[in-house]
C-alpha cells in the first residue's frame, strides 16, 4: 500500500537555515494567536471485518477498499495509518455545528462505501482484536519503525494498533484571561487527563485486559520521552516549544533513496550545529515537529491528542462537543480553569503523559475520586456552555447521556468492554 501515508518521499529543494531563524519559525508557525474561531476534528478509525473482527484484512482487499475510498467526494481530508488505520481530517470550521455536520456527512459516505465491501470501522484507542502488523510500506513509517524498536515495543503497537479522536482549537489571544494563549496551554494539560479518563476506551490488547482503561495512553506513556512527553513547564509556551522541538531527537534524516538514516541520539539542535550529514532545512524541521508527539501538540492551533477513539457511530462527536464548549466559550473557559487547577498538585513536577495523574487516567479512569469529581463539574459546565456556543440539541443530548450514563457514575467507556470480562486483570 505505498504512497497512501502522508510523507514525501524527496527532500524538497530548500536552503539550510541556522538555529535563530528556526526558533523565529517555531515561534511563527506553531503558534498563531487571535480570537478563538476555528475549530477541526481528526477521527482515526480501526478498520476490521464485522464477520470476523480477529481476522487481519488481506492486503489485496484492503488495498482496493483504499482506492474506492480515496473516489469519495469528501470534504475531509482521508488518509492511512501505518496499521491500515482510516483518518479524517476535517477542514478549519467556525462553528462546533458546522464541524459536526461536514465530518458526519464524511463518515456517512465512508460507511456506506465500506459496508458495500463487506468492511467496517470501530472505534476502540487501541484494537482489541488483532496484534499489531505494519501494512504501509513508506520510507516515513520504515524510519519511524526502526526508530521506536530500539525502545521496545510500545512505539510498534501505537503505529499500527491505535486510534484517536484529535480536537483542535485556536491557540487562543496574546492577552491574559480565559482565552488568552498561556492559560490554554496550562488548561489543556491539566484537563488533557480529565478527558484521558471520561474517554477511555482501550483496555484490551488480543481480547485481554492490560490492566489499563487506556491502553492507548499506556503506550505513549512507555515510549521515546524525548519526543511523547509534554514540554517542561515554563511562562512562555514559545520559547518552552521552541527549545522542545530542538533538543528532541532526528527520528530521520530524509534523502533521496527509500532508505533514510535513522541516527542515534542525535537532537535538531546538535544536526543544526554540526550541519552533517547536509545541513537542516526548513523542511527538514517542519518534517521533524511532524514526528513529535506531546499530548498537546502546537500546529498554529492546539491539536489535543489524549482522547481514545470511540464507540458507535456518533461517539466522536462528545469529546468534541466538550473539548470546543470548555476551550472556547469564556464562562466556560474560566470555571474549567478554577475546576482543574488543583490537579497540578497530584501531577507534580514530571511533565505528562508519565506524572502521577496522567497514569492515574491511564490506569484507573474515573474509579479515581479526584478525577470523577473533575470531570462531573467539566460536564455540567461544558453543558451549560454548549447552547451559549449554538450547539444543536442533539449535541446537547448526546453530551448529557454520556455524561449520565458514564461521568456520573465513574465509569468510562473501557469498563462496557471490561464488564463481561472474567477474571483478573494482567499488566502490560
Amino acid at each position: 500500500m505505498a504512497g497512501t501515508g502522508r510523507e514525501m518521499t524527496t527532500v524538497p529543494d530548500s536552503k539550510a537555515i541556522d538555529e535563530a531563524e528556526m526558533e523565529a519559525r517555531l515561534h511563527g508557525i506553531c503558534f498563531k494567536t487571535g480570537p478563538p474561531r476555528r475549530i477541526g476534528v481528526e477521527l482515526e478509525w480501526l478498520m476490521y471485518d464485522p464477520h470476523d473482527p480477529a481476522r487481519p484484512i488481506e492486503a489485496a482487499r484492503l488495498e482496493a477498499a483504499v482506492t474506492a475510498l480515496r473516489g469519495l467526494p469528501l470534504a475531509s481530508a482521508l488518509t492511512f495509518e501505518p496499521g491500515g488505520q482510516l483518518e479524517l481530517s476535517s477542514l478549519p470550521a467556525d462553528s462546533l455545528t458546522a464541524c459536526v455536520e461536514s465530518a458526519a456527512a464524511d463518515l456517512a459516505l465512508v460507511r456506506a462505501l465500506l459496508a458495500e465491501l463487506g468492511l467496517g470501522i470501530a472505534g476502540h484507542g487501541h484494537d482489541p482484536w488483532r496484534p499489531p502488523r505494519r501494512i504501509l510500506a513508506t520510507p516515513r513509517y520504515d524510519s519511524m519503525e526502526n526508530y521506536f524498536n530500539r525502545r521496545g515495543p510500545a512505539g510498534r503497537s501505537m503505529m499500527c494498533n491505535t486510534a484517536s479522536v484529535q480536537v483542535c482549537v485556536d491557540a487562543g489571544q496574546e492577552e491574559p484571561g480565559p482565552l488568552g494563549l498561556g492559560r490554554r496551554w496550562r488548561l489543556a494539560h491539566l484537563l488533557g487527563a480529565v478527558l484521558t479518563a471520561a474517554f477511555a476506551n482501550s483496555p484490551l490488547r488480543e481480547g485481554r485486559p492490560t490492566g489499563f482503561r487506556s491502553t492507548r495512553q499506556a503506550l505513549w506513556a512507555a515510549m521515546d520521552p524525548g519526543r511523547t512527553l509534554a514540554p517542561p513547564d515554563g511562562r512562555d509556551p514559545r520559547a518552552t516549544w521552541a527549545g522542545y522541538v530542538l533538543d528532541a531527537p532526528v527520528m530521520a534524516i530524509r534523502d533521496d533513496g527509500a532508505r533514510w538514516a535513522v541516527p542515534d541520539g542525535l537532537t535538531f539542535r546538535e544536526w543544526a550545529r554540526t550541519g552533517l550529514p547536509r545541513p537542516p532545512t526548513q523542511d527538514d524541521l517542519d518534517f521533524h515537529v511532524s514526528t513529535l508527539f506531546p499530548p498537546v501538540r502546537p500546529r498554529g492551533h492546539l491539536e489535543l491528542r489524549m482522547i481514545d477513539a470511540q464507540s458507535g457511530e456518533d461517539g466522536w462527536i462528545v469529546p468534541l462537543a466538550v473539548t470546543v464548549a470548555l476551550f472556547d466559550d469564556p464562562q466556560a473557559a474560566e470555571t474549567v480553569y478554577r475546576v482543574v487547577k488543583p490537579l497540578a498538585e497530584t501531577a507534580g513536577a514530571r511533565p505528562a503523559p508519565c506524572n502521577p495523574l496522567w497514569m492515574t487516567a491511564t490506569r484507573d479512569a474515573l474509579t479515581d475520586p479526584e478525577l470523577r469529581n473533575a470531570a462531573v463539574a467539566c460536564f455540567a459546565t461544558a453543558l451549560e456552555a454548549l447552547p451559549r456556543i449554538g450547539a444543536s440539541p442533539a449535541v446537547v443530548s448526546a453530551v448529557a447521556d454520556f455524561a449520565d450514563r458514564y461521568v456520573a457514575r465513574g465509569r468510562c467507556p473501557a469498563d462496557d468492554l471490561l464488564a463481561p470480562l472474567p477474571g483478573k486483570e494482567e499488566r502490560s
